[in-house]
């Protein structure tokens, strides 16, 4: 329990944050090794949540997530998040193919205080992080019957937040993902008792 800021019985925003930005990083690295975006032997087995998951090894990847996440962790422990997007396009026709929308829900934990920034939670680190295995275990059934992605593929991050922030300079402002012909399956949602996490992905039907 060191590794993330909370005590026996007490959750704050920041750790809370760090728990979801961990998810977020397993999520990610797993979708990118089951979907083939990039080479299996680019990818390193570790132990999380009580699974082998994988996680990427290539340094290009891993700066680029390491950026992503340490921004969304400083803006998730202010509430300022309400979606977070893995975006998978065609990287020929930059078609849009796989989206797998993260959704930021608020919660109020033990709702003992009226200061946002304050607000904690009791709920259990082992029972919060069963309910993230429940999910990864999802993340993975899903994946064996989404369409298969038949070219090459690439990546990317999107933050949706809830009012202005400041945004890094090397950031750009987007749009909304569209993706024609679109399904959508809902997955399991786990919470921190500060945040509930919905994860949902959107995928184009193949005729």
């Amino acid at each position: 329990m060191s590794t993330i800021e909370a005590t026996k019985n007490c959750i704050t925003l920041k750790g809370s944050a760090q728990l979801i930005v961990e998810y977020l990083k397993y999520s990610v690295n797993s979708i990118l090794f089951q979907r083939g975006i990039y080479p299996a032997e680019s990818f390193e087995s570790t132990q999380q949540y009580g699974l082998t998951l994988l996680l990427s090894r290539d340094p290009k990847i891993e700066e680029f997530l390491r950026n992503i996440l340490h921004q969304t962790q400083e803006w998730l422990a202010k509430n300022m998040i309400s979606k977070i997007s893995m975006v998978i396009t065609n990287a020929h026709t930059k078609e849009v193919l796989e989206c797998w929308d993260f959704k930021m829900h608020p919660e109020l934990g033990d709702g003992e205080t009226s200061d946002i920034s304050k607000l904690t939670s009791s709920k259990e680190l082992k029972r919060i992080q069963s309910e993230i295995r429940d999910v990864m275990r999802q993340i993975s059934a899903t994946i064996t019957y989404l369409p298969l992605l038949d070219c090459i593929c690439t990546f990317d991050i999107m933050i949706y937040t809830l009012r202005n922030c400041d945004i890094p300079e090397s950031w750009d402002e987007t749009g909304a993902v569209v993706i024609q012909n679109a399904q959508a399956v809902q997955l399991r949602s786990f919470s921190t008792g500060l945040h509930k996490v919905e994860t949902i992905v959107n995928y184009k039907m193949t005729s």
